[in-house]
C-alpha cells in the first residue's frame, strides 16, 4: 500500500508499505478520507508526542472496514466508519478519573501510530465508530469537532451567550460551528485574512477585522473568548475581551517555551476563568451529532481535496494560500 511516511524528524517520503494484516481484535480500514491538522506538522518537526519515527501521520479519517481480526464483535467487513485515534493507558491518575486524553502514557494513530494518510489503517476495534451513510470528508471532521467538544465543555460555553473567536481557520470555525449548535446566540470571529471573514460569514458568523475598530468595541463584553491561533500575543489579549464572569480558553497550540503575562488581580476582581484544552475524550459519537445537527454545509470547510503527493508537501510548508481544510482519501 502507498503511504506518507514520517521518516525522521522533518522528512517526508511517499512509501509502498506492506498490508497490514489485523490481530484478534483489531480491524483494517480503506481509508477514503484523511485530513490535515496543524498537529501533523508539530509531530513531523518533532514537537508533539514521542517522536515515534518512522510514522504515517494522520489522526483525522473515515473509511470501510475491509478486514476483521477473528474476536472482533459488533462490527464488520463493509462498514463505514471514523476512527478515533486516541488510546491510553488506562491505570494513571488520569484515566482512573475518566481523562484519558491527559494519560501519561498517551498514544495515538497518526502521532506515535501509523494512522490515516495510507491506503490501509489497522487500528483496535474499539477505535472505530460507524456512520452510516454520511459522505467520508464529513466524517473525518469528527475527530477535530470532538477536540472542539471537550475544549467547550471546560469552557462552559452552553451556558455562555455570545462569544468571540480569534482565528477563522478550520479549527475556529469548528468552534463557531459547535458553539452554534449548542445554543450560543452571537459568535464573532477574527482574524487578518479578510478572505477567511468572507468565508466566516458565509457560513454564518460575525466577522471581526484584527485591530478594528469593531474588536474594540467588544472589549469586557464577550461570555466566552477562545484562542484559535496559538499565537502568543493573541492569548495575552484574551481577557482584554472577556465580560465580568466569563471564561477565556486557550485552544491553539502555542509554542512549548511561550510565556504570557496575567494579573492574578485582573482575575480576582472580576471572577474570571482561563482554561486549556487538549484533544478528544472519547467523544467521537458526540462529535458526529454535532455534524449532523448542523448539516451538510459542514463539508464547505474542506477547501481542497489533494493525492498523497500534494499533502506531503503540504505537510512539508507549501500550503495553497487561503486554504481551509485539506483531505487526500481513495475515491476522493
Amino acid at each position: 500500500m502507498r503511504a506518507i511516511v514520517f521518516t525522521e524528524k522533518n522528512e517526508v517520503s511517499i512509501k509502498n508499505l506492506p498490508n497490514p494484516h489485523p490481530a484478534d481484535d483489531e480491524v483494517v480500514v480503506e481509508v477514503h478520507a484523511s485530513g490535515i491538522c496543524g498537529t501533523d506538522i508539530e509531530v513531523l518537526h518533532g514537537n508533539y508526542g514521542s517522536s515515534a519515527f518512522p510514522v504515517v501521520p494522520g489522526h483525522e479519517y473515515a473509511g470501510v472496514i475491509i478486514e476483521t481480526g477473528a474476536n472482533v464483535n459488533g462490527i464488520k467487513v463493509g462498514d463505514r466508519v471514523v476512527v478515533d485515534p486516541n488510546f491510553e493507558c488506562g491505570q494513571c491518575r488520569s484515566c482512573q478519573k475518566g481523562w484519558t486524553h491527559l494519560c501519561k502514557g498517551l498514544k495515538a494513530y497518526g502521532v506515535t501510530h501509523h494512522g490515516g494518510f495510507a491506503e490501509r489503517s489497522l487500528v483496535k476495534s474499539p477505535a472505530v465508530h460507524p456512520i452510516g451513510d454520511m459522505p467520508f470528508e464529513i466524517a473525518a471532521l469528527a475527530e477535530p469537532m470532538a477536540c472542539v467538544l471537550n475544549g467547550l465543555d471546560a469552557a462552559r460555553a452552553v451556558i455562555a451567550q455570545n462569544a468571540l473567536i480569534f482565528g477563522a481557520g478550520p479549527i475556529g470555525l469548528l468552534l463557531a460551528i459547535g458553539m452554534r449548535v449548542q445554543n450560543v446566540e452571537d459568535i464573532y470571529v477574527v482574524d487578518l485574512n479578510q478572505g477567511r471573514l468572507d468565508f466566516a460569514k458565509s457560513m454564518g458568523f460575525n466577522p471581526i477585522l484584527a485591530n478594528s475598530y469593531e474588536l474594540e468595541v467588544l472589549r469586557h463584553g464577550m461570555d466566552l473568548v477562545v484562542d484559535a491561533t496559538g499565537v502568543p500575543t493573541v492569548a495575552a489579549n484574551l481577557t482584554n475581551y472577556i465580560a465580568d464572569g466569563g471564561v477565556g480558553s486557550f485552544f491553539g497550540v502555542s509554542p512549548s517555551d511561550a510565556t504570557i503575562e496575567i494579573r492574578p488581580f485582573e482575575l480576582f476582581r472580576r471572577q474570571l476563568s482561563l482554561v486549556g484544552s487538549h484533544s478528544l475524550n472519547h467523544n467521537i459519537p458526540e462529535a458526529l451529532d454535532i455534524i449532523r445537527s448542523f448539516g451538510h454545509n459542514i463539508r464547505r470547510l474542506t477547501t481542497h481535496k489533494m493525492s498523497l503527493e500534494q499533502v506531503a508537501e503540504v505537510l512539508k510548508g507549501n500550503a495553497p494560500k487561503d486554504s481551509m481544510k485539506i483531505q487526500w482519501g481513495i475515491g476522493l
